[in-house]
């Protein structure tokens, strides 16, 4: 482990931890666009993850989620998550997560406040404007489902593409990006925006934790070559 690393985290007031596909990958999450298997063998990203997608074939949308959800609900968090939550046990508010990920291992490794930039796979929300009778004893089942009175359908809640992040989820995180003494950027490519903005934003110094190159290793003050699980609870749990 680098030391002078590790006297950055020791020293650092505030953290920010920015993650990405990377961070999870050890838990066994595919990354977005794993064109392997399933679905994303058949179809381009943009046929199943915008809103045009879903008003054309909510069925095929709706199952391709299910897939997901139901794979995600068989992981656990790893090393690193872990590392993460209990850091942030030991002290509170000097830590906040930020992540591109939608899989929610982060919240369920125990890290508090979690500012998920592209929502939360595992949540649902309403496709158009909830009415009225767009409340939860009115959903009908469904693939997907829906208001049983006017027919709006439910939707997964993640941002897809062609969407606004979610507007105080961004502004949380850009003040948090603003306000730290050193950001961790793990497991991202770098290349999608704004997420990557945050880390070229920050006033603090950058350490990218990837066990591959990224966009942003030329924004980093130090590059640790090397996975989450591994590296995360050597940097993070050994702090005092």
């Amino acid at each position: 482990m680098n030391q002078a690393v590790s006297e950055w985290v020791r020293d650092a007031r505030r953290i920010v931890l920015l993650s990405g596909a990377g961070m999870s990958a050890e838990s066994g999450v595919p990354t977005f666009r794993d064109a392997q298997t399933g679905l994303w063998a058949r179809f381009r990203p943009e046929e199943l993850a915008t809103e045009d997608a879903f008003r054309a074939n909510p069925q095929r949308v709706w199952d391709w989620y299910a897939s997901r959800r139901e794979m995600i609900a068989q992981v656990t968090p790893n090393a690193g998550h872990v590392a993460v939550a209990e850091f942030q046990r030991r002290h509170p508010g000097r830590l906040t997560v930020v992540t591109q990920n939608v899989d929610g291992l982060h919240q369920r490794a125990g890290s508090p406040g979690v500012l998920a930039l592209h929502g939360n796979i595992a949540e649902d929300r309403w496709l158009d404007r909830a009415r009225s009778c767009c409340v939860p004893e009115n959903i009908e089942a469904g693939r997907p489902p829906r208001c049983a009175i006017c027919g709006n359908l439910r939707r997964p809640a993640v941002v897809w593409f062609g969407e606004m992040l979610p507007a105080q989820v961004l502004r949380q995180a850009e003040e948090a990006a603003a306000a730290c003494d050193l950001m961790l950027v793990v497991g991202t490519s770098g290349v999608v925006y704004p997420a990557a903005g945050l880390a070229r934003a920050t006033a603090g110094r950058v350490v990218v934790v990837n066990p591959h190159a990224s966009e942003l290793d030329d924004a980093a003050h130090a590059v640790l070559r090397g996975t989450a699980a591994a590296l995360l609870p050597q940097l993070l749990l050994g702090a005092p």
